[in-house]
């Protein structure tokens, strides 16, 4: 019995010997030899990047608010006391000259008003004659006088209120009667707005209550025209500041020659406060530190290292950046490779 037990022992240690001695030779092969040649280690490689020299230059400091185009003036046509509209000669949309005639009321008050004021002015004629000659006291020829001016206002005032004109040149925006209405001291007849030039409100912070000025210029745009600047000027600047929002108001003025503005649009409006000296880097040299808001930049130096370095950036444009801190003027910056760059690493540059 033992006989065979080893037997089968042996039977199997002599099917194992043939794998063992492989895996023995596998280990000495990958070892390598003592003199090195068998095995070498690789070399590590140099990333290759691309860098382009920044300078600095004036960097306009904008502030970009938003507000609403509004008429620079804003009339409401209607008399003073309520009466008959006998015409009606404007229209909404209806552009119109300062003087020009656009509704009347019924004209018979005015007609009586007209004709105390023509009989009184006769009358007052007639008694400086008489003062003159002796045969009038001046106290009765200053009565007189009185009534002849009292009738002449109150014919004046009649006239302003039947016979309603434009105070100004401007575009009719609503009318609320039709001729032969009868207006009862409610809605206003006509809304006229004076678009030539226009006006906006713009709120802004008061940390730069001193950084702006009156007669600044500025820059507008509207969505109902892309791509198109309107400039202005800020005409005034209000004194308070709004406790609220801390903010302070100013009014910006726009020529609108072409009267393409409209009251009721929304507009962006850039105000220039002033230009700094800064350097300016593109967008892409930006590295945004994961899990936060710090951005950073790798630079070239003169041994052929990077360093990384933190910047703060200051306005955006367009494609480029302001950067307030972080690089000098001729620093030489990465902008494509960053992906596998580390603080003082040595790098290739492309061409």
């Amino acid at each position: 019995m033992i006989y065979f037990m080893k037997s089968i022992v042996f039977q199997q240690l002599r099917a194992v010997a043939p794998l063992f001695a492989a895996v023995m030779a596998a280990v000495s092969c990958g070892s390598g030899s003592t003199d090195g040649t068998a095995g070498t280690d690789v070399a590590e490689e140099i990333p290759a990047v691309t860098v382009q020299q920044v300078f600095a230059e004036d960097v306009p400091q904008y502030g970009v608010y938003t507000s609403t185009v509004q008429a620079f003036v804003k009339n409401n046509i209607a008399p003073q006391s309520a009466g008959r509209i006998t015409e009606i000669n404007v229209e909404i949309g209806d552009y119109v000259s300062a003087g020009q005639v656009l509704a009347e009321m019924d004209g018979v008050n005015l007609m009586q008003a007209k004709l105390k004021m023509l009989n009184d002015s006769t009358e007052f004629s007639r008694l400086s004659g008489l003062y003159e000659a002796g045969g009038l006291s001046k106290s009765d020829l200053d009565a007189m006088e009185l009534s002849y001016n009292v009738s002449r206002s109150s014919y004046e005032n009649l006239l302003e209120n039947t016979v309603l004109t434009s105070p100004v040149d401007g575009v009719i925006s609503a009318r609320n009667y039709d001729r032969g209405d009868m207006y009862a001291l409610g809605q206003p007849i006509y809304v006229l707005e004076q678009i030539v030039p226009v006006k906006l409100l713009v709120g802004i912070s008061e940390v730069d209550y001193t950084k702006v000025h009156k007669g600044d210029k500025v820059e507008l745009s509207v969505d109902a025209f892309p791509g198109k600047t309107f400039r202005g000027e800020i005409s005034r600047i209000y004194p308070t500041i709004d406790p609220a929002t801390h903010t302070f108001m100013v009014e910006i003025i726009v020529p609108n020659r072409d009267r393409v503005l409209r009251p009721g649009m929304f507009a962006r409006v850039r105000v220039l406060f002033d230009v700094n000296r800064s350097v300016v880097v593109p967008d892409a040299a930006i590295v945004k530190q994961t899990g936060s808001g710090e951005r950073f930049v790798y630079v070239l130096n003169e041994d052929g290292t990077v360093t990384y370095r933190k910047v703060t950036l200051g306005v955006r444009m367009d494609s480029r950046y302001e950067v307030l801190s972080g690089i000098a003027d001729g620093d030489k910056i990465v902008t494509e490779g960053q992906i596998r760059l580390k603080s003082g690493i040595k790098v290739s540059v492309k061409e």
